[in-house]
């Protein structure tokens, strides 16, 4: 077995197979059922004769399959079928995502004069359908009135939800909760019912607001979530309703700076008051400057606390529901972001719930990286990132066409590089990476990134979703790979990656093996990305 099972190599340049199948099947079959499946337009007959064939079945050529293992051992391999990737060369419009068109139901029923309290009548399925499908303000107002209970102003608008006691507490009184949400998420639903169904601080919850960044056309609230799935809990960066962003189109670089902001300001002062280092006063949003001030007091007292763990950061961006209720992005529509920090170690447990038995190390994704750099020194001699930037600069394409374009970035300052990654994951994957400066310093977390680096990564950020919203992506996750915050070495490098959802793509048995399979180049991927956002300004 390869020790090292990478496509980055110590020669700086990416090394994958090509399948060239040619083989021979024997032949089991005892029976043949010949049938008719049709026929042509001219009446000709078709059948299934070529289901059954005689003997044993030679496949001279079939179709040849690059095999790509990821640069990150961990993330397994990439198949791209040579057939498919040669079709989509040059035809950027095979890589992209109609955007739906949407419909009315209320208009339908006009047309065909019908009564528009038919909707009452429709099953559950097809008023999913709709709340998710209609593109109608109409359509929507029906269903979020026939989810729940609201509150009007005297003029009939929607002014909030009615509410009852259910068990000891108070509760929103709504009667078909998947429906509900399919309504509120659409981004087509007007928006003073977004506010009273979801946007308001406190219809989604008691979480508190512990910080906000209110400024021109951005608003941002900063809630707690005490009881998370993430120990110790996590934080949620959320436009406000005086900012609603239900798309990427609508998205701002004072939005994603606004978002990074509280994600940045929540991380440096954890730190600072774990390090002992006295906070600017007042309750209230932290000024760039002082953020940078703190971020350097955390450096130069970093290392005497050697337990700081790491951080934590994702974005589902995106929501939907099949009309059979399964819920196809763990999102709902309004832009947040999600922001954690995790120990270094936890205590252990084996059969007992109060007698610890030492410690073990608290998972963080951003190891799995520095295991891999730490396999490729031992097996090598070598620096990791080193070869692997040198084989993404110096990218060739793989199926010799010279004319074609051959970089695998997508857009690039002297702090960070987007890119896509030469084994996508994700069909449409895209890497952001932090990079040596001119000093060889290289930033492994937020806590190291000094403020051209975050305006940086925010760029990134930014223009990555940018890119993949032109092509037709709407539910899009985000993660960070960071190095761990008491870690000093100089050789990783932080790492964010988008996954795009496609609608043929809900992933399978082959990704869960971490087998990804993809119809395009990556360098044909890049170049439709740079494009996209070139047709959008950037």
């Amino acid at each position: 077995m390869e020790k090292f099972h990478s496509c980055v190599s110590p020669a700086g340049k990416f090394i994958y197979g090509i399948h060239k199948p040619c083989f021979e099947v024997d032949n089991f079959r005892e029976s043949k059922i010949v049938e008719s499946l049709g026929c042509l337009a001219d009446g000709s007959p078709i059948n299934n004769q070529d289901n059954y064939p005689d003997g044993t079945v030679k496949v001279a050529e079939a179709d040849w399959i690059f095999e790509i293992p990821n640069p990150l051992t961990f993330r397994g391999a990439t198949f791209i079928n040579k057939k498919w990737a040669d079709a989509a060369c040059g035809n950027s419009e095979q890589i992209r995502i109609k955007r739906r068109p949407g419909f009315s139901l209320s208009a339908i029923f006009r047309k065909e004069g019908v009564s528009g309290e038919l909707i009452q009548k429709l099953p559950d399925e097809l008023l999913l359908a709709i709340a998710t499908g209609s593109s109608d303000p109409e359509d929507l107002q029906v269903l979020a009135e026939l989810s729940a209970c609201f509150q009007k102003d005297s003029n009939g608008n929607p002014a909030g939800l009615c509410y009852r006691q259910q068990g000891g507490r108070v509760a929103a009184e709504i009667k078909n909760h998947l429906l509900f949400e399919a309504a509120a998420n659409n981004p087509n639903l007007p928006d003073e019912y977004k506010k009273v169904m979801v946007l308001r601080p406190g219809v989604q919850g008691k979480s508190e607001i512990v910080g906000e960044y209110q400024q021109d056309e951005t608003g941002i609230y900063e809630y707690m979530r005490k009881n998370s799935y993430i120990p110790g809990g996590h934080y949620a960066a959320n436009m406000s309703e005086k900012a609603v962003r239900y798309s990427i189109g609508d998205l701002s670089f004072a939005d994603i700076r606004g978002l990074r902001h509280l994600y940045y300001q929540r991380t440096y002062t954890r730190l600072a008051r774990l390090l002992g280092i006295a906070l600017p006063e007042g309750q209230r949003r932290l000024e760039e400057a002082e953020l940078e001030t703190l971020r350097q007091q955390i450096q130069d007292k970093i290392t005497q606390k050697p337990a700081l763990g790491a951080t934590l950061w994702g974005w589902n961006f995106g929501f939907d529901y099949a009309p059979t209720g399964y819920r196809l992005h763990a999102s709902h529509q309004q832009i947040h972001q999600q922001y954690a920090m995790i120990p270094e170690r936890i205590e252990a447990y084996s059969g007992s719930l109060n007698s610890p038995e030492g410690s073990i190390p608290s998972y963080g994704c951003g190891d799995l990286v520095a295991r891999v750099i730490d396999q490729y020194q031992m097996i090598y001699q070598a620096d990791f990132f080193t070869d692997y930037r040198k084989a993404i600069f110096a990218n060739q394409r793989m199926d010799e066409r010279c004319g074609k374009p051959s970089s695998l970035i997508v857009w690039q300052d002297e702090r960070v590089i987007l890119f896509v990654p030469k084994a996508q994951t994700s069909q449409w994957e895209l890497q952001i990476m932090t990079i040596p400066d001119q000093h060889g310093r290289l930033v492994g977390n937020i806590a190291e990134a000094d403020a051209a680096v975050r305006k940086s990564l925010d760029t990134a950020i930014l223009y990555a979703q940018k890119a993949l919203y032109e092509r037709g992506a709407e539910m899009v996750t985000s993660i960070e790979y960071p190095k761990r915050l008491n870690n000093a070495s100089q050789a990783q490098p932080l790492i964010y990656c988008l996954l795009p959802r496609l609608p043929e793509s809900p992933g399978a048995f082959s990704e869960a093996q971490h087998r990804y399979i993809n119809g395009h180049y990556p360098e044909d991927f890049a170049e439709v990305c740079r494009q996209a956002l070139k047709k959008q300004g950037y």
